[in-house]
């Protein structure tokens, strides 16, 4: 992955976000016109309407919403929504969207709203035309964590500020479906002793402290713990109670 950019902004700014024609003849929106067209897309119920607005405002050719906080490798629930060509959702999204779950929390929070770039897998079947540099989205809406992944054509000039702009949107769009950004369901499988645990995990307790206050055994508490970390994702301790403090557990 890396940060670097083809072109610099197009001129003319309006909002702070470039104006007029981006040298090609195609009209190039603003920020808070991009923001009002999707307030009334979004009244036809649907999260896809809307998506070619902001594909637009990027030059993007096709879009991958994911819920990271959701991914499994065995099947596709993870998908928002999605115009790209089934074949690439099958043998390269699950990989980007899992990649991209397995990152720590802090780092999980230094990329909101920040694009990087990953190269496909040459092996994969990409549409003529289209450039094999992904662009990675990480964004929140209310308590999902979502991501959006972008493809482009050959030769496509890239502005690092509409890019942001996009994830902005899409955190603005997304959020007015509740039934895509509610709480995890992850989050309702955790015991209330799992949660106990993770209660005093977040006082700073070992586990043999927490076996001494819960009253039950070390290896006990190790395989609740293990639990925990299974069913929300996190590698570490910490990053376990940052899950519960995010989705407001403990």
């Amino acid at each position: 992955m890396d940060g670097n950019f083809g072109a610099p902004d197009f001129a003319g700014v309006t909002d702070g976000i470039p104006a007029g024609s981006d040298g090609t003849g195609a009209f190039v929106t603003t920020r808070g016109v991009l923001l009002e067209d999707l307030e009334q897309r979004r009244q036809c119920g649907h999260i896809a309407s809307g998506m070619d607005l902001i594909c637009a405002y990027v030059s993007a050719r096709h879009y991958m919403i994911a819920r990271y906080d959701l991914h499994s490798d065995r099947n596709f629930d993870f998908v928002v929504t999605s115009d790209w060509p089934f074949d690439l959702v099958k043998t390269l999204g699950a990989s980007l969207v899992n990649a991209h779950a397995r990152n720590s929390e802090f780092r999980r929070c230094l990329a909101a709203f920040e694009p990087s770039f990953i190269e496909g897998d040459p092996s994969h079947p990409f549409p003529a035309g289209l450039s094999r540099r992904i662009c990675l989205l990480p964004y929140n809406s209310g308590e999902a964590r979502m991501v959006l992944l972008l493809l482009f054509e050959e030769g496509v000039f890239l502005s690092h500020d509409r890019l942001r702009d996009a994830a902005l949107a899409c955190a603005y769009h997304t959020a007015y479906f509740p039934d895509i950004t509610a709480r995890s369901g992850l989050v309702a499988d955790l015991t209330d002793r799992e949660i106990e645990c993770l209660s005093w995990i977040g006082e700073g307790k070992t586990s043999d402290e927490i076996a001494v206050i819960i009253g039950i055994s070390r290896n006990t508490v190790n395989n609740y713990i293990t639990s925990i970390m299974n069913k929300t994702g996190a590698k570490t301790r910490s990053e376990a109670v940052a899950f519960a403090v995010r989705n407001r557990i403990i």
